[in-house]
C-alpha cells in the first residue's frame, strides 16, 4: 500500500490509495477450495443457515453442498512446484482432470461427508506453500505494478486499473470467467492510454463487464473501442 501512498495526494482527495487498499485486501482474500471448505464447516455457518430456513436447534438440519473442481482447483491445493509439474504436462493434466472434474454433493450433517470438508480447509496453515498462492500473489503483483506504472501520466487511469479488480470474484468456473472479463477489459489499455478519456473508457468497459454476465456488453463495448480512429487524446 506504500507505493500508492507515495504517488497518492490530497489533490486527487487520495482517490489512489481509497482503492488500493480496498482492492488489495480483496485480492489476498482470494476463494479457493481451502477457503470454501474451511467456510463450510465453520459452527457460524450452521446457526446462520438454520436461521435462514427456520429451523429450531434441536431440530435435525440435512445440509448438501455441491462442490465441481477442476484440474486447476485440484493443482492449486498442491505444494507450487508439484502443482506446476501437473499443469505443464497436459497428458497428465488430462488424465487427471477426467476422474476430478465432476459434480461432487456433500452432506455436511454427516459425519464423513464434515470430516472431509473440515480436513481440506486445515489445510489453511500451509496456504502459502501452496500453487494457488503463488498463482495469485504474482497476478496482485502484476495488476497492482501495471495501475502504478500509468499514475504519473495519467492519475485517472491507474485508478480505473486498480479498480477493474472488481471483476474477479467467487470459485471454480465463476473465478475463471471473472478472470477473462478482466484480461479482456485491460487488453484495451493499449488501444485507450494516452487519450484524454482513457480512464473513462476503462470505466465503462468495466461496468459492461459486471453488468451482463454473458459479456455480451463487453463485446460491443471492446469493439466501439477497437474502432476508434482518432488519435491520442480526442474523445468520442
Amino acid at each position: 500500500l506504500d507505493r500508492a501512498v507515495a504517488l497518492d495526494d490530497a489533490g486527487h482527495d487520495f482517490a489512489l490509495s481509497t482503492a488500493a487498499a480496498k482492492h488489495l485486501a480483496n485480492a489476498m482474500c482470494y476463494d479457493d477450495m481451502i477457503r470454501v471448505a474451511d467456510l463450510k464447516t465453520r459452527s457460524t455457518r450452521d446457526r446462520r443457515v438454520r436461521r435462514e430456513v427456520g429451523v429450531k436447534d434441536e431440530t435435525v438440519l440435512q445440509v448438501t453442498e455441491y462442490f465441481h473442481p477442476r484440474i486447476e482447483e485440484f493443482c492449486g491445493t498442491l505444494p507450487a512446484g508439484l502443482g506446476s509439474y501437473i499443469e505443464v504436462r497436459p497428458k497428465l493434466a488430462a488424465f487427471l482432470d477426467r476422474r476430478i472434474n465432476r459434480g461432487r454433493r456433500i452432506r455436511t450433517d454427516s459425519f464423513a461427508g464434515f470430516a472431509a470438508l473440515w480436513f481440506i480447509g486445515g489445510l489453511r496453515r500451509w496456504r502459502r506453500r501452496l500453487l494457488r498462492h503463488k498463482v495469485e500473489t504474482e497476478h496482485l503483483e502484476r495488476w497492482y505494478a501495471l495501475a502504478l506504472s500509468h499514475v504519473r501520466d495519467d492519475y485517472a487511469l491507474g485508478t480505473e486499473i486498480l479498480n477493474c479488480r472488481r471483476l474477479i470474484k467467487g470459485y471454480s468456473d465463476t473465478h475463471a470467467r471473472a478472470q477473462s472479463k478482466f484480461d479482456r477489459v485491460l487488453s484495451a489499455l493499449d488501444m485507450v492510454k494516452g487519450r484524454e478519456d482513457a480512464a473513462d473508457w476503462i470505466r465503462r468497459l468495466r461496468e459492461a463487464a459486471l453488468k451482463d454476465e454473458k459479456g455480451d456488453m463487453l463485446d460491443s463495448a471492446l469493439k466501439t473501442v477497437a474502432s476508434l480512429s482518432d488519435g491520442p487524446g480526442s474523445s468520442i
